[in-house]
């Protein structure tokens, strides 16, 4: 399908009457991370999956260093107007989430739902020079070193298959994509999107979103529900608890 900023790889799948689910993955994700949610949903719904610009198997044309989420998001617009899809609920993970709260803020009428796994937290609140230097580090041949500590850190309580799966997704995303998306996370503002989104919503934090800058904390009664024992990567690690949290959500939705 055609995005603002190349070709965009699609999943779609499943089929009838109830409001199709859009899901968006993380930052070097891809739609491979959904297959156990899609696989769940697709015998009662359509489900969509997509890879963002420059992740997976969606091209990035554009040589530009920036790409705000609000671009991100202009990928999910493309992909929901492409499938003349009129209203849908949004699944999004991590920069997913990120990029879901943005569309859903500029389009509020057109989400019956969002629900957010463990989105990103509030960029703005990291110190600037400790952004800087992560920007810095994500601009030379080494990036991916950069890269991998800090995906490291979000893993450890992950299995095995899981990080070997995560950090194998990471070597294969482009430099220019997954330091413009990460530079996009350190300036988006989460907190305006969310409060121009009035409908039903959901987040499903780990510990480690446990912070100042979570989107619960942001905006004070975003329900949420914290699962432990997983990695960063919930849907991996847990996809069956994933799988039913997102059943119930998806029974309140009208």
């Amino acid at each position: 399908m055609k995005g603002e900023a190349g070709e965009l790889y699609v999943d779609d799948g499943g089929a009838g009457t109830r409001i199709p689910v859009v899901f968006v993955h993380s930052l070097a994700g891809n739609t491979e991370q959904w297959a156990g949610q899609l696989a769940h949903v697709r015998p009662h719904r359509r489900a969509v999956a997509l890879d963002l610009r420059g992740h997976g198997r969606s091209t990035l044309t554009s040589s530009a260093e920036e790409i705000p989420v609000e671009e991100f998001a202009r990928d999910l617009g493309a992909v929901v107007d492409g499938l003349g899809l009129s209203r849908v609920v949004l699944v999004g993970h991590s920069l997913g989430g990120a990029v879901c709260a943005a569309w859903a803020g500029a389009n509020p009428e057109r989400v019956a739902g969002l629900f957010l796994l463990d989105p990103a937290s509030d960029g703005r609140s990291v110190p600037k020079e400790q952004a800087q230097g992560m920007m810095d580090a994500l601009a030379t041949e080494h990036w991916k070193a950069a890269a991998g500590e800090y995906w490291q850190s979000l893993l450890p309580a992950s299995s095995p298959e899981v990080r070997e799966r995560v950090m194998a997704q990471l070597g294969r995303t482009a430099q220019g994509a997954f330091r413009a998306g990460m530079g996009a996370l350190l300036t988006f503002d989460p907190e305006s999107a969310l409060k121009r989104y009035p409908g039903p919503i959901l987040s499903v934090i780990t510990p480690l979103n446990e912070s100042p800058g979570a989107y619960h904390v942001l905006v004070p009664g975003i329900p949420f529900k914290v699962v432990t024992g997983t990695g960063h990567w919930v849907q991996l690690d847990a996809p069956e608890q994933v799988n039913a949290l997102l059943d119930v959500f998806l029974a309140t939705v009208p």
